[in-house]
């Protein structure tokens, strides 16, 4: 699977995950924002929407294919797995860092049954999709930061990502933002929440 790794100066690891039209390159830029010291690995999605590349298929905006979610968070999933042990760290103790269609990537991953993914920070995620009601997050810490106003995601999509992880036990704080974007005021949130991991 396409990706980089960057080498940190202390024991964090931040796995990136871009939005639609995004790349590895680019969503590293908000890993090194967050913690400059940090190990990062950075994915590329495998699909191509339009030129634009993304972690996973849909039939419109907002309109999963859920299939083919499925099929690539597990690829990615096992593709974490091994990357941990190709360079030397934990995935329970790794942080998820996603945008848009890489937060929704990292959601699938976080809620497959018995998922080693525990920590992640979330900027504008939308998760439509039905899950398994058996699985619990007790022990996950999620950040979320999501729009007030954004036109992609509405606000009790936003809403129902808040549940999907609360109702299942997991730590989360909410940062609201206006709209579809990552802001300054939510990466300082971010690295507050960081901190206290």
């Amino acid at each position: 699977m396409e990706h980089i790794f960057l080498k940190g100066n202390n024991d964090r690891v931040l796995i990136t995950l871009h939005g639609t039209g995004g790349d590895a390159q680019d969503i590293a830029g908000l890993g090194r924002a967050i913690d400059e010291d940090a190990a990062i690995l950075s994915v590329n999605g495998q699909v191509m929407e339009g030129g634009m590349r993304r972690f996973f298929k849909r039939h419109g905006e907002g309109e999963y294919d859920v299939e083919d979610l499925n099929l690539r968070g597990k690829e990615l999933l096992d593709f974490l797995v091994e990357s941990s042990k190709e360079y030397d760290f934990k995935l329970e103790d790794a942080v998820l860092v996603g945008f848009s269609n890489g937060s929704n990537i990292a959601i699938n991953m976080m809620l497959r049954e018995n998922s080693p993914v525990k920590n992640a920070l979330l900027f504008a995620p939308l998760y439509n999709v039905d899950v398994d009601e058996n699985v619990t997050l007790e022990n996950a810490n999620v950040f979320l930061s999501m729009g007030e106003m954004d036109p992609i995601v509405p606000k009790a999509a936003s809403e129902h990502v808040i549940s999907l992880f609360e109702s299942r036990g997991a730590n989360v704080e909410k940062y609201w933002v206006g709209s579809h974007e990552i802001t300054a005021g939510a990466v300082s949130a971010s690295q507050a929440f960081l901190s206290n991991l």
